[in-house]
This record gives C-alpha cells, structure tokens and sequence, in this order.
C-alpha cells in the first residue's frame, strides 16, 4: 500500500515575498527552490511573451495563506 500524501495547495505565503508572492507559492507547490522560480521568472522576462500579464493573473486568482 503507497502512503499518502496530501497534495499542497497553491496559496501565496505571508512570510516569503519579494512583490506578491507567485514565485514563492509556484515554488512551495512544486517542491522548488523561490530563489531559483524568481531567476526563471526575471530570464523568461528576456524573451517575448505575456509572462507579466500571466503573472498579474496569478497574483489576482491565487489565494494568500
């Protein structure tokens, strides 16, 4: 039998952010490091493409802690 795991939530945490705390909630959900989804974030910023729009979304639909 597999143990269980209670999946974790994607919420933006009160004690961990740098603007609203997507990257640290995107990082907590996915067992990542918020230093390193952060770095992502800023080089994806290099190439062209909707990433502040997407993020102003995520900041507005997911939840705070």
């Amino acid at each position: 039998m597999q143990p269980t795991t209670t999946p974790r939530r994607l919420t933006r945490p009160r004690d961990d952010r740098w603007i609203a705390g997507v990257c640290s909630g995107l990082a907590r959900r996915f067992g990542l490091s918020p230093g390193l989804v952060r770095v992502l974030f800023v080089l994806s910023c290099l190439l062209p493409g909707p990433q502040f729009l997407i993020y102003i979304v995520l900041w507005a639909f997911i939840p705070s802690e």
